[in-house]
Parts: structure tokens; C-alpha cells; sequence
């Protein structure tokens, strides 16, 4: 395998989406709403969003899902997950759904008030600059993530995110296969 390195398939921190810990779970939606990630001759939409603290440092992770989760009427998440998944498991009606909509909105509405700190989820891995793109693929898949973020001396200084790191393994065994 080639000597690719994380800097070679890094998207850098100042073309990648990121918040401050006080932002509302709705700016964060608009934050995603106006991203777009231009890579390597790709365009895709953020799915992670990186959180930093008052200091500048990496405080969190908050994906699609977690604002949704964040979103959820209350008398859904008051139960544990596993009351809450058997709610989601009844096949609704939807034409029940009309009944309730104006106050589910506005529950959604208010809950997007929420900060975003109440619902990211906290960096369990990063990979350096300099690391190897097997130590990515070890770390994503070891701890099922999509995205690390990349330090270069402490610091961070962008992401790596799995579609890249696929479309480069893709790119080598499909030229040395055909």
C-alpha cells in the first residue's frame, strides 16, 4: 500500500463546519443547512459538525441524528431508550399526526432553543497529521466513526472523514486489480 499520510486526505479546519459550545441546536442546523464540503473534486454535505469550547479547544461532536435526538418531544425522551425505541416500534397512524402537529412544532421549536452542548457527543479518538492512513481505517473502524478530527501538534487543525479514506482504498486496489 502507498505511504499515504492523514495530511493527504485532511479537510481543513477552516473548510469545515464548526460551533461554538453555546450555539442553539438550531444554529447548528443552520450552520449545517449552509455548509458545503468541496474535497478533492467532491461536494457533500457536513454530517458532523465539530463543537470547541470558550478556549478554542475541541469540546464535542454533534451529528444529524444527535440533533434530531436533541429535537424529540419530550414525553418521548423522559423514558429510557429502551421505553423510547418501543414507542418508535408501534406502526403509527398518520392521519394522528395532524392532530398533534401544531404542538409538536412548537415543541421542536422550543427544543431548538437547547444548546448544542446538551447533545454533542465527546471526541473518543483523534489521529495525528502525520499518522498513517491504516491508523485512520483502525480507529474509525474500531470505534465505529465516520470522522476523526486531525491534530498537528496539539492542536486541530481539520477532520478526516471515511468517505475519503474509502475512496482512496477504492482508488488503490481497483488500479492494481485492473
Amino acid at each position: 500500500m502507498e505511504s499515504k499520510r492523514v495530511k493527504d486526505f485532511m479537510i481543513p479546519l477552516d473548510k469545515y463546519p464548526h460551533v461554538p459550545c453555546w450555539f442553539s441546536l438550531l444554529q447548528v442546523m443552520d450552520v449545517m443547512a449552509k455548509s458545503k464540503i468541496e474535497f478533492l473534486g467532491h461536494t457533500s454535505l457536513p454530517r458532523v459538525v465539530l463543537v470547541f469550547d470558550l478556549d478554542g479547544q475541541l469540546h464535542g461532536m454533534v451529528r444529524r441524528r444527535d440533533i434530531l435526538r436533541g429535537l424529540e418531544p419530550q414525553f418521548l425522551t423522559q423514558k429510557s431508550f429502551t421505553y423510547s425505541k418501543k414507542v418508535f416500534d408501534i406502526e403509527l397512524d398518520s392521519n394522528l399526526a395532524e392532530f398533534s402537529y401544531d404542538k409538536i412544532l412548537k415543541s421542536f421549536k422550543d427544543r431548538a432553543e437547547r444548546p448544542v452542548s446538551d447533545v454533542m457527543l465527546p471526541v473518543v479518538e483523534t489521529v495525528d497529521y502525520e499518522d498513517h492512513i491504516l491508523t485512520v481505517i483502525n480507529k474509525m473502524v474500531v470505534n465505529n466513526l465516520s470522522l476523526l478530527p486531525v491534530l498537528k501538534e496539539k492542536t486541530v487543525v481539520g477532520v478526516i472523514r471515511s468517505v475519503e479514506v474509502y475512496n482512496e482504498i477504492t482508488r488503490i486496489l481497483v488500479s492494481e486489480a485492473l
